[in-house]
């Protein structure tokens, strides 16, 4: 029931007037009686009795009007409520997802840093190949996803988050170590590649077309997954991989594995916010993208 309507049935049934209901709600008379003759017609029954100097609730009326208290009430417990929630402690759940590389580098401790800062707040991270991802926020299996890259998706929205570079990592002590080396040395080179899907794969793909290759005209050796898995190999020492300089700052930083140029590539990428188009974000996932975003800027 519309509950303008029950508001105005009720202050007639407490004022037994028409006018004083209406001075009571600060609205006109007309606009009292218009709320009434449409509940009556919504119930298909008589609720006021205007015969007399009074009005006077019909027995209807009067089981409608405790029934009606309830309701209000509810309701006004029910907004006290919601806005306790949009103004108290932050609580809650937030499913997100991402792509191997910000989903193993730099979302989990950001994540960390958000739930030790609001400890009511439940996380859910699920990692999984770019196209999936996507897949699943437009599914609205998640709230939001932080991806390597964006896509076409009419039930997704994509929004630049941070600047990501992709270098080619090689074994610490390889040859070209912190050198650059040439097309032709590219190809003859052993190289480990994410599985499709993988964002990473599909920039370098696309890079690679321009200057007249492809990822299959390269020495292609192992596809192993996602970026954890190449990351492994060429820490094994069983090739070079592209990926995400920061996914391997502490393995630079301890000179496990080390940066080899290509010529004429320099792959970076934009990495990209996904949220489902037209749904409404909660407080919990408007408070992470604002803290994520002064985090990473």
């Amino acid at each position: 029931m519309d509950t303008k309507q029950l508001v105005a049935f009720c202050a007639v049934v407490e004022r037994r007037s028409f006018s004083q209901a209406a001075d009571q709600l600060g609205v006109t008379q007309p606009a009292v009686s218009l709320q009434i003759r449409s509940l009556e017609q919504r119930v298909g029954q008589q609720l006021l009795d205007r015969s007399g100097r009074r009005v006077e609730p019909t027995e209807a009326g009067m089981r409608l009007y405790r029934g009606a208290q309830r309701l209000i009430a509810m309701e006004q417990q029910l907004l006290a409520e919601l806005g306790e929630e949009a103004e108290g402690e932050l609580k809650g759940r937030l499913e997100i997802g991402a792509s191997t590389g910000p989903g193993g580098s730099v979302l989990p401790v950001i994540l960390g840093e958000f739930q030790q800062l609001h400890p009511l707040v439940h996380v859910v991270l699920t990692v999984s190949d770019t196209h999936t991802v996507i897949e699943q926020v437009g599914r609205r299996e998640l709230e939001l996803a932080v991806v390597g890259a964006g896509g076409r998706h009419r039930g997704v929205t994509f929004e630049p988050l941070y600047r990501d570079e992709v270098v080619l990592a090689v074994p610490a002590g390889h040859e070209r170590a912190g050198k650059t080396m040439t097309l032709e040395e590219l190809r003859a080179e052993p190289l480990v590649l994410m599985q499709e899907g993988a964002a990473i794969r599909q920039m370098i793909d696309e890079e690679l077309r321009e200057l007249g290759l492809r990822l299959r005209d390269l020495n292609v050796k192992l596809e192993l997954g996602l970026q954890e898995s190449a990351r492994a190999a060429v820490l094994g020492g069983l090739g070079a991989t592209f990926i995400s300089r920061i996914a391997i700052e502490d393995d630079l930083a301890a000179g496990n594995l080390a940066i080899a140029r290509v010529e004429g590539l320099e792959p970076a990428r934009d990495v990209q916010l996904a949220r489902a188009t037209g749904r409404a974000e909660t407080r919990v996932a408007q408070e992470f993208v604002a803290f994520m975003r002064e985090k990473l800027a």
